[in-house]
């Protein structure tokens, strides 16, 4: 007996709308990673986390306006319980946002068996790094910047000499903020996601983003302890390393209570540090991926 098929008219047609290139791809997986890290048109429980983490470094910025705002004609005018400066990155919210982000971004892809699929389209390693980077830098770049405008904009408004005397005399926050959050967020996104690219589970990578910085923070310390390496030995630290650099933005030399005060050329070796993390981070990511799309 001779095999029978049947022709179904679905009433497909092949795609006529725009084509884009390489670069509408780069940004198309850049939106995805975007939407996957923070939850967007997914369950609640994917949003509740991030989401719950912008609103815990938020509060303090709230709870600093309301004091100044509740002080204002008293002795305390003036309190504050915090600068600018110390405000950025301090927070270990921010560690575990990108814990937390970072790994979903890249592990799932890897676990699934999707990454063939991705590079089939006109991407390359180097394509999928740079929107995955990018994705990454915003997320964290607006995770430490909102709570700093919400401080700001707060403060003009409590103000007893006026929103535009608090302006005029805090105007360099305006750019020393933003370049420092953007160092943070450079530091932060390159050196989770090469973390993350080396396994395909999200609690490890996650695990392994803590395990690296808290192990980095004791080696650092027992250097420092021990005099080892000229009192050298919190460069190695990769949790408070990016925090150097935010205070050369903000105060043009190293805080005088740092543990890196008092060594020579601090500011320009804890710089070359930032720039070796940053750089071996992307380069792993970009072996990591360029083996890949093979």
């Amino acid at each position: 007996m001779s095999a029978r098929g049947a022709v179904y008219d679905r009433g497909y047609r092949p795609y006529d709308g725009p084509r884009g290139g390489r670069a509408a791809s780069v940004l198309a997986l850049y939106k995805a990673s975007v939407r996957r890290a923070v939850g967007l048109r997914r369950s609640w429980r994917q949003k509740f986390l991030p989401l719950g983490l912008l609103a815990v470094v938020s509060v303090p910025a709230a709870v600093n306006v309301g004091i100044g705002y509740a002080t204002r004609n008293s002795p305390l005018e003036g309190f504050s319980f915090f600068t600018y400066r110390e405000y950025v990155g301090v927070s270990s919210a921010l560690l575990l946002f990108v814990a937390v982000c970072a790994p979903d971004v890249v592990c799932p892809e890897r676990r699934q068996r999707v990454l063939p699929v991705i590079f089939a389209r006109p991407l390359t390693g180097t394509d999928y790094v740079a929107a995955k980077l990018g994705a990454i830098f915003s997320l964290v770049f607006a995770f430490s910047l909102l709570p700093q405008v919400l401080l700001y904009v707060g403060q003009t408004l409590v103000s007893k000499d006026g929103s535009l005397h608090y302006v005029s005399q805090h105007a360099d926050v305006l750019w020393k903020v933003p370049v420092a959050v953007a160092a943070l967020a450079l530091y932060y996104a390159a050196l989770s996601l090469a973390v993350s690219s080396l396994t395909a589970r999200r609690l490890v990578a996650g695990a392994s983003v803590f395990g690296l910085v808290i192990i980095s923070s004791v080696v650092a310390h027992i250097l420092n302890e021990a005099g080892a390496l000229g009192g050298r030995g919190p460069l190695f630290n990769l949790l408070s390393l990016p925090l150097v650099v935010r205070d050369l933005v903000f105060l043009g030399h190293v805080y005088p209570q740092s543990p890196l005060a008092g060594v020579a050329g601090a500011g320009a070796l804890a710089v070359v540090g930032y720039v070796v993390v940053v750089a071996v981070s992307v380069a792993v990511l970009l072996w990591r991926y360029r083996w890949a799309e093979r």
